[in-house]
């Protein structure tokens, strides 16, 4: 069984997370450029076995898909070329970057530490990847 990645696409940095192998944990796992996040995938996808990667999905209050989508789908047509044996699912991710805020805050971290927007990226592609694996079950 392979791992779960989760991506938390955004104009300037991307935050990942991943489960382990036998996916029972998601923990964040790193913060990339935008502009560098295929070169990564590449990478990552030939050393670790992934079976799905899951995508923020991010959508206004009324359900309809928000003005980010407008860069995140030529990303998930690229993904697919790239990448057409690994699923590619899209996730609700309202309210995560709240949520790893609040995570963060709840964890004890320091308000320096709480502004480093990288942390915020992995954290709630974290979030999402947990929502994800609840929503399994």
């Amino acid at each position: 069984m392979g791992r779960i990645l989760a991506i938390d696409y955004g104009r300037k940095r991307t935050g990942l997370a991943v489960t382990d192998p036998l996916r029972i944990t998601a923990g964040p796992l790193e913060t990339v450029l935008t502009h560098e996040l295929e070169q990564w995938l590449t990478a990552y996808l030939q050393k670790e076995q992934v079976d799905t990667v899951v995508i923020g999905h991010p959508m206004q209050l009324s359900g309809e898909d928000s003005e980010s989508m407008t860069y995140i789908q030529p990303f998930m047509n690229r993904f697919r070329k790239l990448f057409p044996s690994i699923p590619l699912v899209q996730f609700d991710e309202r309210f995560t970057s709240v949520l790893a805020h609040r995570a963060m805050i709840d964890g004890g971290m320091k308000k320096k530490q709480r502004q480093d927007k990288a942390v915020v990226d992995k954290i709630a592609a974290c979030i999402i990847l947990e929502d994800y694996l609840q929503s399994l079950l």
